[in-house]
């Protein structure tokens, strides 16, 4: 007698949930098909419809543009600080007022922010010293009275700053227009000025040859004479006296003498 397990009926197809003998249970087949496509069966029997697995979203690249626009902005900023040229100039102003000018100018040029094209202003002067009313003092004298120089850039604002500065009458310059000082002349200037800051003041004689003095100190006080020659980097000015009805000349300290 056969048991009833023993027989498996000829009918049942493969593949309905039975097992056979040799056969492993059998799996949903893996989907092969693109991760982001899949088919569904629809609950009426129609098509199968097909949904989309979302992509990954694409990183924003927004980020890196404001990082380029603060060097584009410096790269200009740093191209027009280049390109400016401080050139000197002479400036012919109402004489006996160039300090008053230039310092009317420097103002103008802070009041409207142009100081990135002006580096100096200057007048150029000297240290003397004078005798007056038997006393000695040090005193500044303009070295070119009714000009000033001034280290700029020269473009349109630049030139009307500059032009209508009350007191400024016009560049040196052929035919209106500016001349650039040379080298060699702005050394000279400039050296001038810094060598006299530093060595002992000029002394200023206030009499030339040929004048007649009087002698006001010393062992030929009260006599009078003819001024034979002016030594002003001694201070001294030789005279000729009458002594003993014989002309002399006289060595003296410039204070010594006063003109008659």
């Amino acid at each position: 007698m056969s048991h009833p397990t023993d027989e498996i009926p000829d009918s049942v197809p493969p593949g309905n949930g039975s097992l056979g003998p040799d056969e492993p249970p059998t799996l949903a087949a893996e989907d092969d098909s693109p991760a982001f496509e899949v088919e569904e069966q629809t609950p009426d029997g129609g098509p199968p419809m097909t949904s989309a697995r979302p992509a990954p979203e694409p990183k924003p690249e927004a980020e890196s543009e404001p990082e380029s626009e603060p060097d584009a902005t410096a790269s200009v900023v740093d191209d027009d600080e280049e390109k400016i040229e401080l050139v000197w100039y002479v400036l012919k102003v109402q004489s006996s007022r160039e300090d008053t000018i230039r310092d009317a100018l420097e103002r103008r040029v802070k009041i409207q922010g142009l100081e990135r094209y002006f580096s100096r202003i200057v007048v150029p002067t000297e240290k003397i010293t004078e005798i007056r009313n038997n006393k000695k003092r040090i005193v500044e004298r303009k070295t070119y009275p009714g000009y000033i120089m001034v280290e700029m850039e020269l473009n349109e604002k630049t030139w009307f700053t500059v032009r209508e500065t009350p007191g400024v009458g016009d560049f040196v310059g052929a035919h209106g227009t500016p001349t650039k000082m040379t080298e060699t002349e702005v050394n000279q200037m400039l050296g001038q000025e810094t060598a006299k800051t530093d060595k002992v003041p000029t002394i200023r004689i206030n009499v030339e040859r040929g004048d007649r003095v009087k002698i006001k100190d010393g062992p030929f006080e009260n006599f009078e004479g003819t001024v034979e020659e002016v030594i002003e980097a001694r201070g001294l000015v030789k005279v000729m006296l009458i002594i003993f009805n014989r002309p002399t000349p006289v060595d003296l300290e410039y204070w010594q003498v006063e003109p008659i």
